[in-house]
This record gives C-alpha cells, structure tokens and sequence, in this order.
C-alpha cells in the first residue's frame, strides 16, 4: 500500500472513536441547549417574570403541609375537596381569557387585581402564624386557612391567563428594521417561548427549594417556636412574589415604548410602526355565548357551592363540564374541520392524562411520621424534581416538537407507573430490604432521591406541545380565549382528579396524629394501614385510564397535535 493509500494508525482510530460520540454530543447540546439561549429576547421576559412568580409560589407549600399537619386536623377528604374548590378558579380561564381578548390594551389592571389577591392570602397565612389568637377571635382558624386557600388560587389564575396572552404579544410580528418575519420562524419562535414559559415556572421552583434547604438547614434541632418563627419568614419572602408580577407588566410597557421609539428613529410614522409591532387591528366581538355561559358556571358553582344539597361538589363538576364542552363547541365553530379533530382528540388525551386521582395528603405525611423525612429533606427532593424538571424540557425538547401528544403521554403514563413503584414498595418495607442488602446506603431517603430524579424531568412535558399548537393556529384575534378554553377544560380535569382522590380516601381511610398545640393531647391518632391499598389503586387508575384514552382516540377520526 503506497503512503497516500496507508489506514488510520491506532490513534487516529481511537480519537476516531472518541470525536464521534463528542461530536454528536456537541450538536445535541447546540440543538436542545445552546439554541434555546440564542433564541431568546428581551420580550419574552414579560411573561416570563408572571410565569416565575407563579413558580415560587411553592415557598410556602412545606410550610403550609407542616402547619396544616401541626396545626389543624383537617382530614385528608376535607383536603381534597378543598383542592376541588380550590381548582374551580382555574376552570373560569375561558371567560378571563376572552376578557382579556377584549380588553387587550388594559389586560395590565388585572394583574394588579391578581397581585391583591395573592398579598390577602398570603397575609392570612402570615397572621395565623404570628398572631393566631387575634385571628381565632374574628372567625375559626380553619375558615381562614380555607378563605386564603381560595383567595391564592384565583389571583394565579388572573395573572396566569394574563401572561398566556402575553407570550403571544411578546412573539414579535416584525424585525428590528420593521419587516415581516416569515411563519416557518415564528412557529419556531412560539415553541420557544412556550417552552420558556414553562422553564420559568419550573425555574421559579428550583429557586424556591434552594432557598427552603437554607432555611430549614438543622431542622431537626429547632424548638417549635424557632420552626414558627422560620415559618414566618417564608411567608414574608414570599409577598415578593405579587412583586415579581407587577415588574413584568412594567417591564411589557417600557419595551413596547422603547421598540416604537427604534422603529420612528428609522424613519416610519408613528401609526405605522405601531401598526407593525401591535396584533392586527381585528376587532374582537364579545361572544356572549362564552361570557354567557360563563356567567351561569360562576351562578351555578357558588349555588351549589354555598348549599347543603348532597353531592354538591360532584354536582359541580358534571354542571361545570357541560358548560365548558358547550362553549368549546360554540368556540370550535371558527376551526376548519381537521382543526376541531386535531383539538378534540388532543383536549380528550390531555383530560384523562390530568385527571387521574393520587393518594392525597396521606402518603406525605406517612413519608413525615414512618420515613422521618423532615422539611429539609423534602426541600432537597423538591429541589431534585425541579431542577430535573427543566432538563427535562431541554432533553425532551426534540422529543415534543417530533411527536404526537398521543406519544407522548404513552410515554410519559408507562414511565410514571413504573417509578411509582418504588414508593409503593416502601410502604412494604422495600426501603427496609434494601438498606440490610447494601450495608444502609439504599434506604428510604436514597429510593426517594433516585425516584424522584428519574420521575421529574416528566412533569411539565405534555403540555407543551399544546400550547405551542395553539400559540400558532388559533385565530390571531382569539388567541387569549383558545388558550384559556383549553386550559379550563384541561384544568377541570384537576378537579376531577381532586375529586377521584377525595374518594380514594373515604374508600382508604388514613389519618395522621394531631395534637392540640397548648396541651399536647393527641386528638387524632396515627393511622397508615389502609395506604398501602389507596397507593395501589393510585397507581393501577393512573396508569389504565390514560392508555385506554389515547387507544381510543386512534381508532376513532379525531387526531392529536
């Protein structure tokens, strides 16, 4: 063989091999990663800063399972219907949102409402940990832990409907020079903020699980008034969150001025380039079937809500879901034919997909009593899930964008069910089997780490591609009101999971201990026999139901985006 003809030596074989897999894991890392820092933009950050204040809302949610645990004994069922009620806000996202569509140039102001409710409910929280006794002398303890339940709820869902108009506003029509961007890169374009927004709200979580290990670092140590005391702080860090929201409309407004300055410095009038940088100028007409039929859900809800009548919340829920299914048909008129398929069978898998039951209170506060697992070790899993949580948007990113939502939450239903197991296995003592084979190491802390890092990058996965398809094929003039549609209908299914687990408990009976905190006689003792059947159940509903909805969906003409 002449010189010009000689094979690789060995080791150029072996940086062969080695550039080969480096080099493909470049091009992953600049396809999933680098690329979404490239494609972000300074208008994007308004939403996002709604988003990341919905996100660390999270601050208080140890702190609320402590003080509920502690403090008041609320059975699990009680809690789980109060988690029905405190998911109907959500479900009223179809009104809000067409209101915003309508009141486009003052969608501000609701913000600011939003922002109010989140304060009142966060200085209820604050004063029946600081001033409990003074709160007990104007009405029960329990009814304010209940009115600041649903005062939080609603003022997220003001800013959240808000905020999904805003991702739309924030995707620019028109370059710096005030051309036209083509539709191939603003479908690329609203994927990316979709996903970004969902990054914000995980992003806020991983925040707040940082901040929860610091403050509940040797927790185990601390007297009860020293817990109390750290229970306070939280709640007064986390009045910036209203803050945080505020600041993003602010922000919205400065670089909406500042781009129509730029544009009138190159030369174009002031209407024209207003014209460019703004939604077309389509007058949205009220559809009074939405507000009407919204009008009579709100009616409905509180009138069944505020009566004795048996069964009101299951009431409730079917009156609330032949509301909504009427609105969606009166909204999916304005669809072309395989539009109202694709919706209709994505909307059909996402429903059954969210509306599973899960084993409530219960299996939180068996991990607190059985496993020991203290306010900072659940910090540390909470930071785990999130910060997995959004590698998961990046890892999955090519996955989403590739694949039918029907692929998806196969997927995601196949590999839920499986790291469920392990949890489930520990209530039998797996945690105990393990810990004795590997000399201590894989105990039930470890199990719950390792579960808990190979479950979360799940969570926020199928929603994406949704809102990305709606953020590109809705009409241009109703975009708030689809996204609000489909997240009230999508919502709802929240409340029928609520709802499932509410049943889940009165079927599987379990209690925690409480304790009066003055004299510190026990009023409720510790029962955790029937968990290990609710947790089975759980797991089996989870994971036939969702299968059986996509299987369904297949064999019928609806599609799934």
């Amino acid at each position: 063989m002449s010189a010009n003809h000689r094979g690789p030596t060995p080791q150029e074989g072996q940086s062969s091999f080695i550039a080969g897999p480096m080099a493909a894991l470049g091009h992953w890392l600049d396809r999933n990663i680098l690329e979404m820092g490239r494609e972000m933009r300074l208008s994007y950050l308004p939403p996002l800063m709604i988003y990341v204040a919905y996100g660390i809302q999270g601050l208080t949610a140890i702190v609320g399972t402590f003080f509920v645990k502690d403090y008041l004994g609320l059975p699990a069922s009680f809690l789980a219907a109060l988690a029905f009620w405190a998911g109907i806000p959500w479900v009223l996202k179809m009104p809000l949102g067409h209101l915003v569509d309508l009141i486009w140039r003052y969608k501000a102001g609701l913000v600011y409402l939003g922002a109010s409710m989140l304060t009142g409910s966060l200085l209820i929280m604050l004063g029946l940990l600081a001033e409990r006794e003074a709160m007990a002398a104007v009405m029960p303890v329990e009814a304010w832990y209940v009115l600041g339940a649903l005062l939080a709820p609603t003022g997220y869902v003001i800013q959240d409907v808000v905020a999904d108009a805003m991702t739309v506003e924030a995707v620019p029509r028109v370059d710096a020079d005030g051309q036209p961007i083509d539709r191939a890169r603003l479908k690329l374009m609203h994927t990316t903020m979709q996903t970004l927004g969902r990054i914000a709200i995980i992003g806020g979580g991983v925040l707040v699980s940082l901040a929860n290990i610091y403050l509940f670092a040797g927790v185990e140590a601390m007297s009860e008034a020293e817990k109390v005391a750290t229970y306070i702080l939280i709640y007064e860090m986390a009045l910036a969150i209203p803050v945080i929201s505020v600041l993003g409309v602010a922000l919205a407004s400065f670089i909406k001025h500042r781009d129509l300055r730029r544009l009138v410095a190159k030369g174009l009038e002031e209407t024209d380039a207003r014209a460019r940088l703004e939604r077309p100028a389509q007058i949205t007409k009220p559809n009074w079937w939405i507000l009407g039929g919204s009008l009579a859900f709100v009616v409905f809800t509180l009138g069944m809500g505020l009566t004795d009548v048996p069964y009101n919340q299951e009431i409730i829920f079917v009156g609330s879901m032949a509301i909504v299914l009427f609105l969606m048909s009166r909204l999916l008129r304005v669809l072309d034919a395989e539009a109202r398929l694709y919706l209709l069978g994505t909307a059909i898998i996402i429903f059954v997909f969210r509306a599973m039951p899960g084993p409530g209170a219960g299996q939180t506060w068996w991990m607190i009593d059985e496993l020991a697992f203290d306010q900072q070790f659940l910090s540390v899993l909470s930071l785990i899930g999130s910060t997995l949580a959004l590698a998961g948007l990046f890892i999955f990113r090519r996955f989403m964008a590739e694949h039918s939502i029907a692929h998806v939450v196969v997927f995601l239903t196949l590999l839920t069910s499986l790291f469920y197991l392990p949890i489930v296995g520990m209530y039998f003592g797996l945690h105990h089997w393990t810990a004795a084979v590997t000399g201590g190491i894989v105990d039930a802390r470890f199990i719950a780490i390792v579960d808990t890092a190979l479950e979360s990058p799940l969570g926020q996965v199928a929603m994406v591609p949704m809102l990305a398809w709606i953020a590109n094929s809705a009409p241009d003039n109703l975009k708030a009101t689809f996204f609000a549609v489909m997240a009230s209908f999508s919502n709802l299914a929240l409340s029928a999971g609520q709802l499932g687990t509410k049943y889940l408990n009165e079927i599987f009976l379990v209690t925690r201990e409480v304790k009066d905190p003055i004299s510190g006689m026990v009023s409720v003792p510790a029962d955790y026999s029937q968990l290990g059947d609710l947790m089975i159940a759980a797991l089996a509903i989870g994971f036939i139901l969702p299968l059986t909805a996509v299987a369904l969906v297949k064999v019928t003409r609806l599609r799934s985006a």
